[in-house]
């Protein structure tokens, strides 16, 4: 019993450990116009958790923003962190890995928002991902 609990406390704090919170950070852009993208950073070798961040991002945007998708006010991309291509974007969101971001672009700013540790303990809660996203997205589309 001592071992289990002292097992399970264990795995407790390593996950606690690797956690940071979501952030967002804003940098200055050339960009002119208001839009959102949602960028999935990834890596060449995927991981299941990988995989399904990705498709449900695109579901979602596919069936809850189909509306602001085709206008262009909302945007979805996805971006291999291990093609040179992709360096500057990646290095831009400081993004080495799998990572989910919402990037709102307003008045010359971008606001970069880290959704990375959400969408790795979601990813496999398919209802719980969809309306998390869904809200942070809205709230970005109503302030634009």
């Amino acid at each position: 019993m001592n071992f289990l609990t002292f097992l399970s406390i264990s795995f407790l704090l390593v996950l606690l450990a690797c956690q940071k919170p979501d952030h967002s950070k804003t940098i200055a852009t050339t960009e002119t116009g208001s839009r959102i993208e949602v960028i999935d950073f990834y890596s060449t070798h995927r991981c299941k958790t990988c995989l399904k961040i990705e498709d449900n991002t695109r579901k979602l945007l596919q069936s809850a923003f189909a509306k602001e998708m085709e206008s262009g006010i909302l945007s979805f991309q996805t971006v291999n962190v291990d093609e040179a291509e992709n360096y500057e974007i990646a290095k831009r969101f400081e993004a080495a890995g799998t990572a989910l971001f919402v990037n709102v672009i307003k008045n010359g700013q971008e606001q970069h928002i880290d959704l990375t540790n959400f969408a790795f303990m979601k990813a496999f809660d398919e209802q719980a991902f969809n309306d998390t996203l869904k809200t942070r997205i809205s709230e970005q589309l109503e302030r634009l």
